[in-house]
């Protein structure tokens, strides 16, 4: 019996997978990237193979992005026009799939005026359902006062925005040469939630449906230790209170990626309710038997009821994206 055959959600919802399409992979290796983020190596991907691996594991839809490093192994002045293209291709699979695929559209960050070209873009021909953002940029991270146009707009499209975490600038010296995906990507994540905590980012813009990955990353462990640190005056700006920093964590939505294991999934839990909690394979970087072993183990989560597990399979992710609401 599939995966598929044994969900009774009605087909989950992925808010956590990606794509390489031909023009990527093409800028790719031109580039001479064979591998990613410090040893990872970059992975096969196909239409036909993801409906596959969609189908096995019981995934309806899936929401594709760019992972990293998106378009940063560029020059600045070429990340434009492969951000067109990948969101291009992305569109094309939204048209030929509606049901199954949906799409975070790519921005060419750091430049500003471009990125809001490409959001205009993105929701008003392409019809995207969100939009992708890397943890810092070029090292810059998201609550730099730069990219504030970027979330005012944003915040005016009560868009979804859809964090991912990159290497950090330091990503050599801090590495002790294993693969970002180890250690750097979940730090980075929670170094740039923090960073939007306490640039206030988040807090004056509340409109927009942040998702974060992997669980919420260390913020599980660290979130006392973020939020004591809002009383402490030499720091400004800063979340108001402890009390804010909690609040704004519980209103942000998190995958499960590589996180639905007992020990992190309980840790979430205590900093976010079920109804914040969605599904995510993160394939193809996770291959398809880590994507099925985080299914199996999200199953039979201890302490979390069917309904529960419907919540978060399918159910939240409708509300935020109603367009794949199954009619009754």
């Amino acid at each position: 019996m599939t995966q598929n055959e044994t969900c009774a959600c009605g087909g989950r919802i992925d808010v956590h997978a990606h794509f390489l399409p031909e023009c990527y992979a093409q800028a790719l290796t031109k580039a001479g990237m064979t591998h990613l983020d410090g040893g990872m190596p970059v992975p096969q991907w196909s239409e036909a193979e993801a409906l596959a691996v969609m189908d096995r594991q019981g995934i309806a839809t899936a929401m594709i992005s760019l992972s990293s490093p998106s378009t940063h192994f560029l020059p600045e002045e070429e990340r434009t026009g492969l951000c067109r293209e990948v969101n291009e291709e992305g569109a094309a699979l939204l048209r030929n799939h509606p049901d199954r695929f949906g799409f975070f559209a790519s921005l060419p960050l750091p430049d500003v005026a471009a990125s809001l070209k490409e959001i205009d873009y993105a929701f008003e021909t392409l019809g995207a359902d969100g939009i992708i953002l890397e943890t810092n940029i070029n090292g810059e991270y998201l609550g730099s006062p730069r990219f504030a146009p970027v979330f005012d707009e944003l915040n005016r499209r009560e868009a979804t925005l859809f964090l991912h975490p990159t290497s950090p600038a330091c990503f050599e010296a801090v590495a002790l040469g294993r693969p970002a995906p180890l250690l750097e990507f979940p730090l980075d994540t929670t170094r740039a939630i923090v960073d939007l905590l306490y640039s206030r980012t988040l807090q004056a813009r509340p409109h927009i449906k942040v998702i974060v990955p992997h669980g919420g990353a260390a913020l599980p462990s660290l979130i006392a230790r973020i939020a004591i640190f809002a009383n402490v005056p030499f720091i400004e700006p800063r979340p108001l209170s402890e009390e804010e920093v909690f609040e704004t964590l519980k209103s942000l939505y998190y995958d499960v990626a590589l996180s639905a294991h007992p020990v992190p999934f309980e840790g979430l839990r205590r900093i976010a309710p079920v109804t914040q909690i969605l599904f995510g394979s993160d394939w193809p970087f996770t291959p398809e038997f880590g994507v099925e072993r985080n299914i199996s183990m999200l199953d039979t989560m201890p302490g979390l009821s069917e309904s529960d597990a419907r919540t978060i399979a399918r159910e939240n992710a409708e509300r935020i994206f109603p367009r794949l609401m199954r009619k009754t």
